[in-house]
């Protein structure tokens, strides 16, 4: 099961604290976090960059990355140590919303286009997108993929318009592993497990939709 991690500050400033601390949390994780990671950031107003590596997380150098205000991040654990090729690496995009998931779904019931699980969960919670309101379409395709899936061990969803984050967290099984927190202060800081060391972190509940 992969890590995932969003934050968003009022002005442009050095992230590389911040990943490091994520990619020491990937790296002393109790599931392996190595089959890649990715990255997506805020340029200048809309303009987003995206960056992808096959390599763990925590051999990366994150200094090589710009100030920014805004980004979204996802380390890899893949499922049965299969498809591990960049492609198949998230964050997940289009020109409206980046995607970021963690977690297990068996027995899906759903025909849609991906190339591993979670970019068919991506493709298929973009159907109910209609009227540009992403939180609402997170919430109508996380109640269908429950009522099509036989069992949802975990689907942890970090989506954002480019603009707000929507957390969407279910599981039902091992809440210290897939139960997600956030720290809100001047940064808005969500991530799969604390940062170690730091207070102020709060659980996000489990069967809830959020928007930061």
């Amino acid at each position: 099961m992969c890590r995932l991690f969003a934050i968003r500050h009022p002005e442009k400033i050095s992230m590389t604290s911040y990943l490091e601390q994520f990619a020491r949390i990937a790296q002393q994780s109790p599931e392996y976090q190595g089959h890649g990671w990715g990255i997506a950031y805020r340029v200048d107003g809309q303009e987003w960059a995206h960056d992808k590596n096959i390599n763990p997380i925590w051999e990366d150098d994150m200094r090589r990355f710009p100030p920014t205000d805004m980004l979204i991040a996802h380390a890899r654990s893949a499922f049965r140590d299969e498809g591990i090729v960049v492609e198949n690496n998230m964050p997940f995009y289009d020109d409206d919303s980046i995607f970021v998931f963690n977690g297990e779904l068996q027995g899906v019931r759903i025909r849609e286009e991906g190339r591993i699980g979670a970019e068919k969960i991506f493709n298929f919670i973009k159907r109910f997108n209609r009227q540009g309101d992403l939180g609402a379409a997170l919430q109508k395709g996380t109640e269908q993929l429950h009522k099509r899936t036989r069992y949802v061990r975990a689907m942890n969803i970090i989506m954002t318009d480019k603009e707000r984050f929507y957390v969407s967290s279910s599981y039902a099984e091992r809440p210290d592993y897939f139960q997600m927190v956030v720290k809100e202060g001047r940064s808005v800081i969500i991530c799969s497990d604390p940062f170690p060391g730091e207070s102020g972190w709060h659980p996000i509940p489990n069967h809830s939709l959020n928007i930061f």
